[in-house]
């Protein structure tokens, strides 16, 4: 394994030598026909942004082989420069398939982002900048983020901001991107302070979205992708939910383990005692292998990203709608930073982010222990989640430096049921204090079975 991203696969070579170094809504599936081959593509568009948004996303296998010519049909009667901003080891294990398309004299400068979290700061950005200005990066020249959410999110803004805004195309190359992070706009670096606390809205130019590319991806990653594409389920497209109910065994192969399940009636016994008490049954299967079925798992990303487009092209900014992207990440959020991003995946700190948003919208009575019990249940049979160290109190206290929160209220997303979500902004200390200890008593459960 490569830096925790992407394993090593056959016929893959290292770097060369000397390589590198530098509110009207649309959201529709259409069908482009490239070489031959006819592409799902699902349209991203909206009328409330200046200059107005609409962009698509290919999503299909073999779609990094004819990435020229996809790049062509996107600048007619053009030929800009582009600059690929990738990590070192995406661009071991995936460089000849990125280039075979590229005439010679076409080939892009490549951009090294060294991986993880922590990259992810205004240093990078100016550094990248830099590269960009010494290379005779200019208005026309198109940036290719090729990688994961820290790549695609640092890519985006560099493109934001540099000559004051050029394009980009996104790349994306793990599942958690590929569902979510590569489109909506959003882009963006961490402060000390907090994630992702300087950004813009600047959308791609367009996405690619290759299948393909996850053949590489170590099993966390593509379950921690999987916890956001069950969040859309739980928050906007209840189809999507009984699909990721049904077809665990295609999506992801089921070994022998065992993962908690929590049921239907240990939920109303938690919901009749205490807000922090919690019953578990065992019996549901957990999930350790990295087999998947590349024709489920291309329903699972093109559905999860058909409710983000609809969602976005809503509401751009955040300003309504959106919001409920957000499920399980304020908690989520501040799990991360208390983890110091080191312990957990996004998608896996948004797992048990979810986790407390749903004790909290079952102590509500928002939802019924039997949702509750459905809800959870997928959650967990998606992994195993790791467990983590970290005082309740703290989680809490470090909500307050979410960047939702509105004229100094937090805002939080419960789930009113299975594809229902409402955003509220009355959530207590101790509300959300009692939700957290409850889904840290969820986890040393998970623990103890395992």
């Amino acid at each position: 394994m490569i830096q925790g991203y992407h394993r090593n696969i056959a016929g893959i070579p290292p770097i060369p030598h000397g390589m590198g170094g530098m509110h009207t809504a649309c959201a529709t599936v259409l069908s482009l026909r490239y070489h031959k081959a006819t592409v799902p593509t699902i349209r991203v568009a909206t009328a409330s942004a200046s200059p107005a948004v609409d962009y698509t996303v290919a999503i299909a296998p073999g779609l990094l082989r004819t990435l020229y010519p996809r790049l062509r049909k996107l600048t007619p009667g053009k030929s800009p420069s582009t600059f690929v901003v990738t990590s070192p080891a995406i661009w071991a294990l995936w460089h000849k398939p990125f280039l075979a398309s590229f005439p010679k004299d076409k080939k892009p400068a490549v951009l090294f982002l060294p991986a993880g979290e922590s990259h992810k700061r205004l240093a990078t950005v100016e550094s990248l900048a830099q590269q960009l200005a010494c290379a005779g990066a200019d208005r026309d020249s198109i940036l290719l983020a090729f990688g994961g959410g820290v790549v695609g999110d640092v890519t985006g803004f560099l493109a934001a901001i540099y000559m004051r805004g050029i394009r980009y195309v996104g790349i994306p190359t793990t599942l958690l991107a590929q569902v979510d992070s590569s489109l909506g706009g959003k882009t963006g670096v961490n402060l000390l302070a907090g994630k992702n606390l300087i950004g813009s809205f600047h959308h791609p130019l367009a996405v690619f979205t290759d299948i393909d590319l996850l053949r590489t991806l170590p099993s966390a990653e593509l379950r921690s992708g999987l916890q956001e594409a069950i969040k859309a389920g739980i928050i906007y497209d209840a189809k999507l939910f009984r699909y990721l109910e049904q077809n665990t065994n295609k999506i992801i192969e089921s070994k022998s383990a065992t993962q908690p399940s929590l049921s239907a009636k240990s939920a109303l016994r938690k919901e009749q005692r205490t807000p922090n008490a919690k019953g578990t049954d065992a019996g549901a299967p957990h999930l350790d292998s990295g087999m998947w079925d590349s024709a489920a798992l291309q329903k699972v990303v093109t559905a999860s990203v058909r409710v983000k487009a609809e969602v976005v092209a809503a509401d751009e900014k955040e300003s309504g709608l959106r919001m409920i992207l957000n499920f399980g990440h304020t908690v989520g959020h501040a799990i991360e930073a208390a983890t110091h991003y080191r312990k957990l995946l996004h998608g896996e700190a948004v797992a048990w982010g979810s986790i407390a948003a749903l004790h909290l919208s079952l102590n509500r009575g928002r939802i019924t222990p039997e949702e509750f019990a459905r809800m959870a249940n997928l959650i967990l049979r998606y992994g195993p989640i790791p467990p983590f160290k970290a005082d309740p109190a703290k989680l809490v206290s470090l909500t307050s430096a979410d960047k939702k929160k509105r004229s100094g209220r937090r805002a939080f997303v419960l789930a009113t049921g299975i594809g229902r979500t409402e955003v509220v902004y009355d959530v207590t200390d101790a509300e959300l204090l009692a939700a957290t200890r409850a889904m840290l008593t969820d986890m040393r459960a998970s623990e103890r079975v395992r």
